[in-house]
Order: structure tokens, then sequence, then C-alpha cells
């Protein structure tokens, strides 16, 4: 009998039957709040009714039809939808199916659209696991070991994460910017350097958000140097953070944008955005691909931003997560054992330390193991792992993240007694 590689670690003993909103039931019958949303996929919660209805109906008129063959009603109409939320000026739409195929596609028209070789990208980010996509990933070496020699062209310069340099927020700034023009004096002129790709939050890097200074800096090193600015919204777009993308909070304009993850709902769709100006410097023939645009992942993501839209879920997840931010503090203020808690909307991480104010994965990964066993499902992040991260989907509720803070208040309190 063939069996899943066993590489394939399982972050839970959960097997699912079926889910419905912020729960999952196992086959056995028991409820789990589910506070990783498939990695932040499942914005509308599990089988929203309009998404499913929406995917039925799609199921039985067309299932699959490639879209450099012909074109079909799904795209045209999720196309014409993102036209009203995309970031000012990014009006032209290239889809494919997963994150790491979207950072591709962007590496691709940066470095043909301006003709220089290098991008530079930042400490502890996550932008895939393909081989273009894991070269420019630095949340961790599992994301790359083992198959080098990977791409060059490729620069990492540091990410103002104050609480792991022990500084304040104006210093680890002011040193990341520095940094990053000496990373020009001494690895990439930027006459040489294509691009800078940026999550306005990292995701797997540990849940650490940028801040408006840091993020302008980069624009305006951007606009100085000819430089384009990429801006991953892979896990942090379409409400997530409590602004439709991440970085609406730094005030910051992209010059192109990556998408996946929440557009659909758990359907596999993603793409980049850039204005018609630029996306048209792409080399003909470089932008396609079999699945992209699925007809199926297409109307399940029309349904996903008219739910986003109509049930007002960008402002529920500003408040949920304020509610959810707070409560994790209230937490971490009872031990030592978190060092630090950090978030925005509804994308929160606790970082578990020793004693001695190091990286402790053992309590971590026993905080994150203990709660999936009394019904709170969550996820581990950061280089070491050690920070429990929750991600909730945008229709959460009050009730359910106080009862997700209960759990999560005994689980702390028993770990770490």
């Amino acid at each position: 009998m063939a069996k899943l590689s066993p590489l394939l670690k399982q972050a839970t003993p959960v097997v699912v039957d079926h889910g419905e909103g912020a729960y999952l039931y196992d086959v056995d019958g028991r409820r789990h709040l589910d506070f990783t949303a498939g990695i932040g996929v499942t914005s509308t919660g599990h089988c929203h009714p309009r998404v499913v209805a929406a995917a039925q109906e799609q199921v039985g008129k067309l299932i699959h039809g490639q879209y450099t063959t012909v074109m079909h009603k799904p795209l045209l109409e999720l196309t014409e939808r993102l036209t009203e939320v995309l970031p000012s000026g990014l009006d032209s739409l290239f889809f494919s199916n997963s994150g790491s195929e979207a950072v591709e596609a962007a590496l691709r028209l940066t470095r043909q659209a301006t003709g220089r070789p290098n991008v530079i990208v930042f400490q502890g980010g996550f932008h895939g696991r393909t081989v273009a996509a894991a070269t420019m990933t630095t949340s961790g070496t599992r994301f790359s070991a083992g198959f080098s020699p990977l791409m060059g062209g490729v620069h990492v310069a540091p990410f103002p994460f104050a609480y792991r340099y022990g500084w304040d927020e104006k210093t680890a700034t002011d040193f990341a910017l520095r940094e990053l023009d000496y990373l020009f004096a001494t690895q990439t002129s930027p006459a040489e350097t294509a691009a800078f790709f940026i999550e306005p939050m990292l995701g797997e890097g540990g849940y650490v958000p940028a801040n408006p200074e840091f993020m302008a800096g980069l624009r305006q090193r951007a606009d100085e140097h000819g430089i384009l600015l990429v801006i991953d919204e892979i896990q942090t777009g379409f409400g997530r953070t409590g602004k439709f993308w991440g970085h609406q909070h730094f005030d910051v304009r992209p010059d192109v944008i990556t998408i996946a993850k929440g557009l659909a709902s758990g359907f596999p769709i993603s793409g980049i955005a850039a204005s018609q100006e630029l996306m048209a410097k792409a080399w003909p023939g470089s932008q396609g691909g079999t699945y992209g645009g699925n007809a199926v992942a297409c109307a399940a993501a029309v349904a996903t931003l008219g739910v986003i839209q109509d049930e007002g879920l960008v402002e529920n997840a500003a408040a949920r997560g304020r509610q959810l931010l707070e409560g994790a503090r209230a937490v971490a203020d009872k031990t030592p054992a978190i060092g630090d808690v950090r978030g925005l909307g509804l994308l929160v991480g606790s970082e578990f330390v020793t004693p001695e104010g190091k990286p402790d994965n053992a309590t971590a990964s026993a905080a994150q193991k203990l709660a999936a066993e009394r019904g709170l499902l969550m996820l581990t992040c950061g280089a070491h792992m050690n920070v429990v991260r929750m991600i909730p989907p945008l229709i959460v509720t009050s009730e359910q993240i106080d009862d997700a803070l209960e759990i999560w208040t005994d689980v702390v309190a028993t770990v770490t007694k």
C-alpha cells in the first residue's frame, strides 16, 4: 500500500471529517477550534456557504479552461473584482497556482523589466520552496538545505527585528537601512539590482511586522536607484492584517505584489499584480502555465471577495486581532517563558525563550501540542520554531477568541510551571 512521504510531519494528530466556519470536526466527532486556517488560507472559514455554492455551480459548467487557450467568465469576473481592491496603479494581473509560482513570476518580471540580474531579500523572509523562491527564503535553512547549488543573484539584507537584536524599533530600523546601503557598496550595485522582495510582516520568520520608517526607506531607495519594490502579500493579503493589504499599515507604494493564500478560501490560486506598463516589459512567452486561473478556483475567489466585503471581514480582522493580541500579551505577562508577543490583525505570534533569553523550541512545541490535545489548533514558526502562531479565519467571533485564549492561558500555565 502506498503511503505519504515520511517527511510530511503532521503538526497535529487530527484526522478531519469536515469543517465549518472556525471549526474542524475529526472522524470521531470531536470539534477543534482551528487557529491555523490552513496556514492563512481559509479566510472565510471552512466551507463558507457562498464559496461552496459558487464552486459547486462552476464545477457543473467548466472545471478547467486553460487560460492561454480559451477565456472563461470566472477569470474575467475575478480580474474585474480585484481591480476594486488592488493598490493604486497595479492594474495588470497574471494568475498561477501557488505562492512560490507567484514569487518566481515576480522575479522573472523584475529581472526582465529592468535588465538587471540581482535582487535583495530580507533576513527572515519566506517566499516559497521552489528553487528560486527557496533561494530567496531566509526564515529557516530547512527550506533550502540539501539541494545546492541554489540560484545566484540573491543578496540578503537585515530586517528590523527589534526583539531579536535587543534594541528599540528605531535603532533596529536605522541599522537595517544602514546595512542595506552597505550591501549596495559591497555586494550588489544599485545599477545591478532589479528589485527588493519583502513581506510586510515576516510569516515563517516569526510574525514580525515591518514599520513605516523602514518601508519608507525602501521606497526612497527604490525610487532613487530605479529598483522595483515587490511586496509579498501572500500571507498578509485579503484582510488578514486588519487592512486589506499588509503594506497599507505602512503607507508604502509597491511596484508589484504577490498574492495567494486567502484569495479563494482554500482553492489553489495565486498571482502577481503590477502596472500595465511594467507587466508589458516581461518577455513574450515568459508567463503561462497549465492550471493558472483555474475556473473553479476563480469562481471561489470571486465569492470570497464578495464575502470579505459584504460581511465586513477586514474590519472584523482588525477588531478581533486587537482582542487576540491583547489577550495573548496578558498571558505572556504572567510568565517570563514568553519573551515577546507581536502581530498585525489575525496574525499573532508568541515567542518562547529560556531564562537566559535564548530561543526555546521545546516549550513552544509542548504548548502547541498540548493546545491541540485540548481542542485549539495552532502552528509554530520562526528560525528556531519557538514562536507559536495564531491564524484564525477572518470570520472568527469574539466568543471564539475568548475560548481560544482560555485554552491558551491554561496551556501556557501548564507547560511553564
